[in-house]
């Protein structure tokens, strides 16, 4: 399959109550709606092929940049090459979704979302942090620094009510993570995300949501999930 016939088969899943959902979360056109779900039969065709990867992301279509994501060969692509995907990825779904999940399987994973983190740049900080979030609830606690999660910790505790909205909520994530899937911290973890408390994010034209990565942390560790890893990160 080609990129042509690829976009031509994303078209016709298209459904207008998903893009209405894409558009609301802040996707733009071109995009066609198409459920994560009915992308999978594609995707088994295909299998990995970077170089159709490379081209349906640079469609700038919502669907073809998400389908790009599932088809990519992370171990095949450069920092430059996340660097270009993230300057594209003009919204949190693909920032945190596609970029970050990509980069996490990649070998140069953490080298990358350190640069992004320290960026400054919004939707960069978001796709670190959550790149983060995927590595940790998917590898094993000892591919980690303990001393160096426990900082991040730190800079989250110093930092997330002063950040931009997307980085506030991957921050977020970050806690509840590293509370969860990484057993070395889950005190500390426990501990900061308390006194960070409430995180309210902004939203544009819907009501601001409020996160609280303490009580959800304690809920999921009521229901036995200390120390979850998924045993895949993409689809």
């Amino acid at each position: 399959m080609n990129c042509e016939t690829v976009m031509q088969e994303l078209e016709a899943l298209g459904k207008e109550r998903m893009k209405k959902i894409y558009l609301s979360n802040g996707a733009h056109e071109p995009l066609f709606g198409v459920a994560t779900g009915a992308m999978k039969p594609i995707a088994k065709k295909i299998k990995i092929n970077q170089a159709l990867a490379e081209q349906l992301y640079a469609t700038g279509n919502y669907d073809a940049m998400y389908f790009a994501g599932i088809i990519a060969d992370p171990k095949a692509m450069t920092a430059e090459d996340f660097d270009c995907w993230i300057e594209d990825a003009y919204f949190y779904m693909i920032a945190d979704f596609v970029v970050a999940v990509t980069l996490s399987e990649s070998n140069i994973a953490q080298e990358v979302a350190d640069q992004w983190i320290a960026s400054g740049e919004e939707l960069k900080m978001s796709a670190g942090w959550s790149c983060y979030c995927w590595l940790l609830g998917n590898r094993s606690d000892e591919e980690f620094s303990e001393s160096k999660i426990s900082a991040m910790l730190d800079t989250v505790e110093k930092n997330i009510h002063s950040s931009p909205p997307r980085t506030k909520s991957s921050m977020n994530n970050f806690l509840y993570t590293v509370g969860i899937s990484f057993r070395p911290l889950n005190d500390k973890a426990v501990e900061v995300s308390k006194r960070v408390g409430i995180v309210e994010i902004e939203r544009d034209n819907k009501k601001n949501s409020l996160l609280n990565a303490y009580e959800s942390i304690q809920t999921a560790m009521e229901k036995g999930r200390l120390g979850f890893k998924r045993k895949y990160v993409r689809c």
